[in-house]
């Protein structure tokens, strides 16, 4: 872990977590049904608590991804050892975090910067080379986030064939007749997936260089 930095850590940590909130917010909000105060005394009461619940139930998802998100970001800056003022660009999404994840370090004299292997290799590029290696890897990363949302895409609509005992064509055409609820589902994995990637670029590089130094090293008898 003395390779990488903990707030990076942190970050992937919170990120994967927003998934997790995710999943078991819409289970809730699916097991809440106003309907079953049919039958009941006080119905019309009963119903509107219920709604109000499930409502409630929504907006608490929505703000602890917010919450979440807000974490990431701030996590991001803090390894990077910025102002929270830049804070402000989590209301760009995918692409806010692309710009924190391309900044410098402010500060290069503690001891968890001195180990950062990936610091120092941005560090050691010019402007030019800086910047067609970031364009590179803006492009790269996108394109693996794609790729990603498509394997898993399919991936699940094998599962729910499986599961179903329908064929692959037929959840195919099911997904296709809801075109525009997936579409705005999977175009929401790819800005995940671009955020994981670019949370998971220092990580893998510092870890790829640890490894491949150690590998180089002579052993001593």
């Amino acid at each position: 872990m003395k390779m990488i930095k903990k707030p990076w850590v942190v970050a992937v940590v919170l990120l994967l977590l927003i998934p997790v909130v995710l999943v078991l917010g819409g289970a809730l909000f699916s097991l809440i049904n106003p309907e079953i105060a049919a039958g009941h005394p006080n119905y019309v009461r009963n119903f509107h608590l219920l709604s109000l619940l499930k409502i409630t139930v929504m907006w608490a998802t929505a703000a602890a991804v917010l919450v979440l998100w807000l974490l990431v970001c701030l996590q991001v800056i803090r390894a990077k050892k910025r102002s929270a003022s830049w804070l402000v660009l989590a209301a760009l999404g995918p692409f806010g975090l692309a710009i924190l994840a391309m900044l410098n370090d402010a500060k290069l004299n503690d001891a968890t910067a001195e180990t950062d292997r990936y610091s120092r290799f941005v560090r050691s590029l010019n402007g030019f080379v800086r910047a067609g290696y970031e364009l590179c890897t803006f492009v790269i990363v996108w394109a693996l986030a794609f790729e990603a949302m498509v394997l898993k895409r399919t991936l699940m609509i094998r599962y729910e064939a499986a599961t179903t005992g329908s064929s692959i064509a037929q959840v195919t055409d099911l997904h296709n007749a809801s075109g525009g609820m997936w579409a705005f589902a999977e175009g929401m994995e790819v800005m995940f997936f671009v955020v994981l990637l670019y949370l998971l670029r220092p990580v893998i590089f510092n870890v790829v260089g640890r490894v491949a130094a150690t590998m180089g090293s002579p052993k001593t008898s």
